[in-house]
């Protein structure tokens, strides 16, 4: 199975052309900017239109329209993850959204918790602390799923929000992909990471 991975697009989905060939396209959050009905509007349109056998995305922290929405109607191709998984031949994936909102009453770090074993994708909005987190000296990953990642170790961990630190790297467990599309001033600068998945 093929990946075509992407983050932090920011309204800018319009402008990905001649996107790589791949099975499953997935979004890691911020599809929006300011975080509207219509902006996701316009991303979820464009989205289910893109010619993957598979696609799945989850929410970022500017994706605040999505915060207790239901989303429904979607073709049966196409896979909003919210803190929730799906077995597509035989690969485990599973969505841990990021909410402000949660991230401030503590949900979040429970949310984490609750990442089950046998994930073999991780796909989450945030790095883990430490792993491809970093602008300028500061890492801006989690330290708790960092030790859930170091638990459950999925073979591949999917993320973006840190747009300096676009890039791919792996420990001895997992593959580590932050595939956030855009720099630190919102232009579009970085291409979409490909991933071949062996389990």
């Amino acid at each position: 199975m093929k990946i075509t991975h992407i983050s932090d697009t920011h309204n800018q989905h319009h402008s990905l052309l001649n996107m790589p060939e791949a099975d499953v396209l997935i979004h890691s959050g911020d599809l929006t900017f300011a975080g509207s009905e219509d902006e996701f509007d316009s991303f979820l349109e464009w989205f289910v239109e893109q010619p993957y056998k598979y696609k799945i995305f989850i929410a970022g922290n500017h994706d605040d329209c999505l915060f207790e929405s239901l989303i429904s109607g979607l073709p049966q191709n196409t896979f909003y993850l919210n803190n929730s998984s799906i077995n597509i031949e035989g690969v485990n994936f599973y969505g841990l959204p990021m909410f402000m909102h949660d991230a401030m009453s503590g949900e979040y770090d429970k949310q984490i918790q609750a990442i089950p074993a046998g994930t073999n994708v991780l796909i989450s909005h945030q790095p883990p602390h430490l792993i491809l987190d970093k602008a300028g000296n500061i890492n801006y990953g989690n330290r708790n799923l960092f030790q859930a990642v170091l638990a459950i170790k999925p073979q591949y961990h999917l993320f973006g929000h840190i747009h300096d630190a676009y890039g791919i790297t792996q420990n001895e467990d997992t593959v580590f992909s932050n595939a956030a599309l855009l720099n630190e001033k919102y232009e579009l600068t970085n291409h979409p990471i490909v991933i071949d998945v062996t389990l």
